[in-house]
């Protein structure tokens, strides 16, 4: 795991005003959204907002379709911690998709459409890369801030963890 990884997210560390949550919850635990999961759709580049608000259009379209067909938006809860994000079925917690940060290349929620947020993930011996669209009324900007310090607290880590390793040699 390199610096690299963590270039395409560095709007997010940019942000780093006043972190929303005590450091230990996303290092020894995690922290949960209850957010209606709009669904994921495959897109040709890892990051850009361009990118994010095609995969939301489409999502939305697919989603007009099924509510004119009588099905709802399903719920899910998102998971955050400075391991990954998880999505799971909320009430039984079966986890849908899961992703070690070193695999989300970019995250945003929707400055025009406040309730929406996505990220962007790439797939396991894959080239392809996903973005998973959600809906939130209230929380979209603070799931943003907090993938953006669980990948402020991981980049710390990996980087004490680099002194640790020379201070050996």
């Amino acid at each position: 795991m390199g610096i690299k990884i963590y270039k395409n997210i560095k709007f997010l560390l940019e942000k780093n005003k006043n972190w929303l949550h005590q450091p230990e919850r996303l290092t020894s635990g995690h922290i949960a959204y209850l957010v209606k999961f709009l669904g994921s759709t495959e897109v040709d580049q890892p990051k850009g907002i361009d990118v994010v608000k095609e995969g939301i259009r489409k999502l939305k379209f697919s989603q007009q379709i099924k509510k004119a067909e009588g099905a709802k938006t399903p719920k899910a809860e998102l998971t955050v911690s400075i391991d990954g994000v998880a999505i799971q079925e909320p009430k039984t917690k079966k986890i849908q998709h899961q992703y070690p940060l070193h695999r989300i290349s970019y995250c945003a929620d929707d400055k025009a459409e406040k309730r929406f947020f996505s990220f962007i993930a790439k797939e396991e011996d894959s080239d392809k890369h996903t973005c998973y669209v959600f809906v939130s009324d209230k929380l979209a900007e603070e799931i943003t801030l907090t993938i953006g310090q669980a990948f402020d607290l991981a980049y710390k880590r990996f980087l004490s963890g680099k002194t640790q390793e020379s201070d050996k040699e």
